[in-house]
């Protein structure tokens, strides 16, 4: 059975080592970050070398929300407006929602990379922490529902795995989980009506990730990536079936070792330890403590990988439509 990780390596070639690393762990997938990516051809050799240490056509993922957060930049790719950002300038149009993405999941497969750590429907307010707050795509949950379902369906297009995050919601964290733990005070029945509604709108979508954020109405002790009641909930009140992983298990808003904060996650529910910064001295615990996917995870990873199907499109017309409705 394939391993519960996704793993990212060190540099922009696979070394010997992690190559052997990897034939042994054999991760669901892996992950590149702007470290890994200098040339389209450099990034295909990488995304083949991946896949041919594992003996499989596992997926590669990429965080290409555009804005500030996409590790594909100019000049050889394109710059994105913020999501949010574009929401305004377009005035919430969910067509340019999806085109933008659609656009987007093109680069990514000519990359070899087949899954993208986006859309977030994360329902921005006014204490939404900086480093969250111009990658929403609104302030209420109905808005960012329908574009993250625009977003998805365009990366889905292009035969690209959308990965919803970060549930069930990081809009109402006050600081930067990179950084330290969040803790959000709203009641439950508030964040059913808000939070959690805008994933609801995306709930069939094939992956997903959880938040290190605790919600101290629901469980006050643990952060929703850790916690088994915040995982019911994710699963049965917001409806989410898809293959579930941790944000990156190497965020300062965790404590513990590595392989505590990975056997704590699978515990609690999640498919996949996530693991991005390529240390060998933390992945390695992370690869022991997730263990492999269950039978449930394994069927949700088979659903997922099965819904990487291309729907062509003529490309320049698509450019053309989006630029227009981003000059209106």
């Amino acid at each position: 059975m394939t391993g519960a990780t996704i793993l990212g390596c060190l540099g922009p070639e696979l070394s010997a080592s992690e190559a052997a690393f990897f034939r042994e762990a054999d991760p669901f997938g892996f992950i590149v970050f702007a470290r890994n990516l200098e040339t389209p051809g450099q990034i295909r050799r990488l995304t083949a070398s991946m896949r041919e240490a594992v003996g499989r056509d596992a997926p590669v993922l990429i965080d290409q929300e555009g804005g500030r957060v996409q590790r594909l930049r100019a000049p050889q790719w394109r710059e994105w407006l913020p999501p949010l950002d574009q929401m305004a300038a377009t005035g919430g149009s969910e067509r340019a929602m999806w085109l933008r993405y659609r656009i987007i999941a093109e680069e990514l497969r000519a990359l070899g990379i087949d899954a993208n750590c986006a859309p977030c429907a994360d329902v921005a307010g006014p204490e939404t922490h900086p480093f969250l707050r111009n990658r929403c795509l609104g302030e209420d949950a109905a808005t960012v529902g329908r574009a993250a379902r625009a977003a998805a369906d365009g990366m889905l297009a292009g035969g690209v795995l959308p990965v919803a995050k970060h549930l069930p919601g990081h809009g109402r964290a006050t600081v930067d989980s990179h950084k330290a733990l969040p803790r959000v005070t709203a009641s439950h029945a508030a964040l059913s009506a808000s939070d959690f509604a805008a994933f609801r709108a995306i709930a069939d979508l094939p992956m997903a990730m959880t938040a290190h954020i605790v919600f101290e109405a629901i469980d006050p002790a643990r952060p929703a990536t850790a916690s088994p009641e915040m995982i019911r909930i994710i699963r049965d009140e917001i409806g989410c079936d898809g293959l579930l992983m941790t944000d990156d298990l190497s965020m300062e808003a965790l404590e513990g070792d590595f392989g505590t904060r990975a056997a704590s996650a699978i515990a609690a529910g999640c498919d996949i330890a996530l693991h991005c910064n390529g240390k060998p001295e933390e992945a390695a615990p992370v690869v022991a403590a997730a263990g492999r996917l269950t039978p449930e995870a394994a069927r949700r990873a088979a659903a997922a990988l099965a819904a990487r199907q291309v729907t062509p499109i003529d490309m320049a017309a698509a450019e053309a439509e989006f630029s227009a409705l981003l000059a209106r």
